[in-house]
């Protein structure tokens, strides 16, 4: 496979043993679609104590050579120049305090323009309270909680997420280009376009295939693969709210 396709991963914070409070947020990327403003996300604690969560958001911008890098969101501004709030995705709440098996839920507003599409990295990060962190938590119940994560050996674990936002007047182009070696999809859209359940197996024998694998092509990039003798390459190809199933196969 050419790395014709941005990898957007997930961000694993330390993990010490299976014990205390541990999150799942569910899966791992999320789509705002062109007819939204807010998505509500929600955040399950599988572990043995409360788990208090800081939600922190960043914009992810990629570079003309496929790098990216993660920045503070800047802020919106009227028309006098006084800044009303900021400028793309918040979380309200941003602090969540979620019990032993239970779950809770944070809204993730988008405000800007939407003209072209953006990328947030979405952090949910387990902490011990502090007064500075603003949880409703009084100081007993906060030196409670500190000690009962001393008596014993803990989980910390936290998740990185990736929103996209999608432009408002979202367009999809998904261009093919095959040749007898080389499967390629372009993007001439202007929201990504994801591959779902991707799967590269021997056409004789159904059980010799590769790690089944998720891409995202984002506007204006493409994704390329090599047609190898007597395999089969089957994905879903997933444009906002359309699906297609999509196999190619190369006799040797």
């Amino acid at each position: 496979m050419k790395h014709a396709v941005l990898w957007i991963g997930v961000l694993l914070l330390s993990v010490k043993a299976h014990a205390g409070p541990m999150i799942n947020v569910g899966v791992v990327y999320d789509y705002l679609e062109a007819d939204r403003s807010s998505f509500l996300k929600r955040v399950f604690n599988g572990g043995t104590s409360t788990a208090f969560v800081k939600v922190d958001v960043l914009e992810i911008l990629y570079n003309a050579d496929g790098t990216s890098q993660e920045v503070a969101l800047p802020s919106l501004a009227d028309a006098r120049g006084n800044t009303t709030g900021r400028d793309g995705l918040m979380a309200s709440p941003a602090r969540l305090i979620v019990p032993a098996g239970g779950r809770q839920g944070t809204r993730l507003l988008y405000r800007g323009e939407r003209d072209k599409e953006r990328y947030f990295r979405v952090r949910f990060i387990p902490v011990v309270p502090q007064k500075e962190d603003d949880f409703a938590v009084t100081e007993q119940e906060r030196a409670d909680y500190k000690n009962n994560l001393a008596a014993g050996v803990n989980v910390m674990a936290g998740y990185g997420t990736v929103f996209f936002v999608r432009p408002k007047q979202t367009r999809f182009d998904t261009q093919v280009d095959e040749t007898a070696s080389e499967y390629r999809l372009h993007n001439a859209g202007n929201s990504v376009v994801v591959l779902d359940e991707f799967r590269d197996c021997a056409i004789a024998r159904a059980s010799d295939c590769a790690p089944t694998t998720k891409h995202h092509i984002l506007p204006g990039r493409r994704l390329t693969f090599e047609k190898k003798p007597d395999r089969q390459y089957s994905f879903q190809m997933i444009e906002g709210q359309q699906k297609q199933s999509m196999t190619v196969k190369v006799n040797g």
